[in-house]
């Protein structure tokens, strides 16, 4: 990879003396060595016979040097995990196929194949049959006028998504799911690609989709996920581009880098209505295409992936030997603005507010938190003393750095960039400390998610088993904060049977619950744990879990209304007090775990001390205005930056 890495830059080095098309055409053919001939087949033959055609070939081929693909045995190790997954037990957990593989094949590491590029194997059947498939639907298809030339070329025509081995797929795809659009075609609505992209959707979200991020690094799968149905984000947004491309529906991913508020990058799918405008969805779980303006994911940077390179970028960033990796091969387009709408904010930071010596023309880099790093996710050059970011979605923590090739230094302070306003208000700490009482080391989307869905949840007391009528004796109103929220009940009358029931849309995910009869009391009352059985995806989701001592395990059933979980005393007992725990991510504070929380202050995090929790909370001594960051050195891994004020921990 290192190897490919200093070729494409060579190559990149050589297209930036380019002064026409023609020559960057003429410089991917001498690359091609002994491949020439197959390439120039394909351009003699449209050159004659179909002016567009040609254009098209011209376009995949200069852009071709920097695309290829991975082979070698151990590749087929690697596909195991997705295609072995997708018959995999239910009732087991995904660690035991991923430990069962490397038991049996070894460690997988993408080092082990071999990377072959396109420019060099491409033969001329090849290329046509794409070319030929790619304009066939575009221009047969009732949406396909409302296509341009260059948007074709670039969402429709590519033969391949990312690093995926080289297949004939067109034809295949396109046969299988053409016919769901045979009525739509006759329809008023025929000509708009969004509405054929909703119909196939529809189709696609009725497979049944395993999702995991657990498996190894490696490349694309290529069609195949279209009858794998497994993986991450990546292989879903795979799957939607094979099925819209191969109908001429203009498609592709948009991307972060990293999000705003969570340690990972994101990939989704976005379609292109018939005036062009930008529709998202993330498959399988979103039903609908949605504006791009309205996806609360929009911070930072968004990002679109294309087939070709962005000479502009290229011819821009070929002086400096030293640019962070992710922006050295510029396959993408900077879309923000797309997702801001009326948010889309300036972040100009003058000299005077940068740290070290900067001159005209250097690198900056606008970054965004990824656990104790800073992680670039765009850049600009300083001119006119100031480094000057465009286009940039708020709602976030950021810093600016610098990167000399090895390191990167921050040269700011974090600031937060405010997503209604564009405002700056940098995170600075001050002289006086204050004590922080701390309860958790993450307040990430997914855990969000789980903790929101306790929300509307009641707690009911009946003396009847099937709950016909009952006495509501707590209503959660409000996220739970820590892992052991303790309440007081309403009601002195007593209850053989008592259980929590879930809002609706909610799925009843609860962690653990305990009822006590006296407020003091420290040992809860047992009984026969009652519930709604059935559970999403699997059965280790069950109500059982609620009652047994583990916060980590939860309850998650399988419709999304309905469910509730409880205990029959086996005679009536008045209950004073329950105690309840949210789904979560381990991102709580755990009695028995070791913890460590640093603060940003000149320039990098310093720790203020290491401690053992003895209880769902922790207690420092910290500065007043300081970005923190809690890490857990016994479990989990995710943990984000934070602020404290008014007793709370406020995370981004």
């Amino acid at each position: 990879m290192k190897h490919w890495c200093v070729w494409v830059w060579f190559t990149a080095g050589l297209f930036m003396a380019c002064s026409s098309e023609n020559q960057w055409l003429d410089t991917a053919l001498n690359l091609a060595g002994d491949n020439r001939a197959e390439l120039q087949k394909v351009l003699d033959r449209y050159k004659e016979e179909d002016g567009d055609k040609y254009r098209a070939a011209c376009f995949l081929i200069e852009n071709m040097p920097f695309h290829g693909a991975y082979e070698g045995k151990a590749l087929e190790n690697y596909r195991k995990y997705f295609s072995e997954y997708v018959s995999f037990p239910y009732s087991r957990h995904v660690q035991e196929l991923i430990d069962s593989l490397k038991r049996a094949d070894g460690e997988f590491s993408i080092n082990q194949l071999t990377y072959k590029r396109d420019i060099m194997t491409v033969d001329s059947a090849f290329l046509v049959n794409h070319i030929e498939w790619a304009f066939k639907v575009w221009r047969e298809q009732p949406w396909g006028k409302h296509v341009d030339f260059d948007t074709f070329c670039e969402y429709i025509l590519p033969y391949r998504i990312g690093d995926e081995p080289l297949s004939l797929w067109r034809k295949e795809i396109y046969e299988c799911y053409s016919p769901i659009l045979d009525e739509f075609r006759k329809t008023d609505e025929a000509d708009n690609p969004k509405v054929a992209a909703q119909l196939l959707m529809d189709t696609l979200r009725k497979a049944n989709y395993r999702n995991t991020a657990l498996f190894p690094v490696g490349p694309h799968l290529g069609p195949d996920v279209l009858k794998w149905h497994t993986g991450s984000c990546r292989e879903f947004t795979d799957a939607m581009i094979y099925v819209l491309r191969a109908l001429g529906i203009p498609c592709g991913v948009d991307r972060v880098m990293v999000l705003g508020d969570n340690n990972a990058s994101h990939f989704w799918n976005f379609v292109l209505d018939k005036e062009g405008k930008t529709y998202i969805a993330n498959l399988p779980y979103e039903e609908v295409w949605s504006k791009a303006e309205e996806y609360s994911i929009s911070r930072g940077k968004m990002y679109r992936a294309t087939y070709s390179i962005d000479k502009e970028a290229v011819r821009k960033l070929g002086k400096y030997s030293d640019v962070y990796p992710a922006f050295r091969r510029p396959f993408f387009r900077d879309v923000t603005a797309l997702y801001t709408g009326s948010r889309n904010w300036t972040v100009a930071l003058p000299d005077s507010l940068l740290s070290g010596q900067f001159r005209e023309g250097d690198m900056v880099y606008l970054c965004l938190a990824n656990r104790l790093q800073w992680q670039p996710i765009g850049y600009t050059f300083f001119k006119k003393r100031e480094a000057r970011f465009e286009d940039v979605g708020g709602g976030a923590v950021f810093t600016l750095a610098a990167w000399n090739g090895k390191e990167y230094a921050a040269v700011s302070s974090p600031f937060l960039l405010e997503r209604e306003t564009g405002k700056i208000r940098f995170i600075v700490p001050e002289a006086e400390k204050q004590e922080l009482v701390l309860y958790r080391k993450c307040h990430l989307t997914l855990s969000v998610l789980f903790n929101d869905r306790m929300i509307g949840g009641v707690v009911e007391g009946s003396d009847r088993a099937d709950f016909g009528w009952k006495d509501t004796l707590l209503l959660i109103k409000e996220v739970p904060y820590r892992l052991y929220t303790v309440a007081r009940l309403k009601s002195d009358k007593p209850y053989r049977y008592m259980r929590y029931k879930g809002a609706d849309g909610c799925f009843c995910n609860i962690s653990e619950l305990a009822f006590y009869e006296n407020t003091e009391d420290t040992i809860p009352l047992y009984g026969e744990i009652i519930g709604t059985p059935g559970s999403f995806e699997d059965n280790t989701h069950e109500y059982l879990n609620a009652f047994d001592g583990n916060p980590d395990t939860s309850f998650d059933y399988i419709h999304p209304d309905g469910g509730w979980t409880g205990m029959d005393f086996g005679s009536p007992h008045r209950v004073e007090k329950v105690v309840y725990t949210p789904r979560n991510e381990v991102n709580f504070i755990y009695k028995g775990n070791l913890y460590e929380l640093f603060y940003w202050g000149g320039g990098k995090w310093n720790s203020v001390g290491r401690q053992m929790a003895v209880s769902d909370s922790i207690i420092y001594s910290g500065f007043q205005g300081a970005l923190f960051y809690l890490k857990n050195h016994t479990a989990g891994k995710d943990e984000r930056i934070f602020e404290y004020k008014d007793g709370k921990q406020i995370f981004w």
